[in-house]
């Protein structure tokens, strides 16, 4: 098992709408990097910390897990969409989505400047000046110490 964290702006798409929803298709990636991680890295059952972007709050949310393979990206071939790719053919596919559901929601946003001030996650891809990948992985330790702060959090 592995451990990922997945990036998402609130106002397109929230933790409180994954919650809802319970399973949701995550689409949109348009970064080779992100896709072949995607395409290659993640498993069914790894675990994800979903991050809130772009908003008065940024930092994490709370927990999903992966619950599909890789397959193509949905959106991909509807004209219109924000994420249609008319290079892309149906039968080689430029881009992955995989499903990820819901498994908790943090009682409080872990916030990014608290994440910043924890030597365990200095080497944290998501505090690396200049990233900006969508997904990137996590390392079980970085995995449980957020754990631990979300905990701290509920505490307070």
């Amino acid at each position: 098992m592995q451990y990922w964290l997945f990036k998402t702006e609130p106002s397109t798409y929230s933790i409180d709408d994954l919650k809802r929803e319970k399973t949701t298709e995550w689409y949109g990636i348009r970064n080779y990097q992100v896709r072949n991680f995607l395409r290659d890295a993640i498993k069914i059952g790894d675990i994800v910390l979903i991050y809130h972007s772009n908003a008065e709050e940024i930092g994490v949310v709370g927990t999903a897990v992966v619950a599909s393979d890789a397959y193509p990206d949905t959106e991909q071939f509807k004209e219109g969409s924000k994420y249609y790719d008319p290079k892309s053919k149906k039968e080689n596919p430029s881009w992955l989505s995989r499903d990820i559901s819901f498994v908790s929601q943090f009682p409080e946003i872990v916030l990014l400047a608290d994440l910043k001030k924890e030597k365990t996650l200095k080497n944290m891809l998501i505090l690396r000046p200049g990233n900006r990948l969508s997904i990137t992985p996590l390392k079980e330790k970085e995995f449980k110490h957020i754990l631990t702060l979300a905990q701290k959090n509920k505490a307070c």
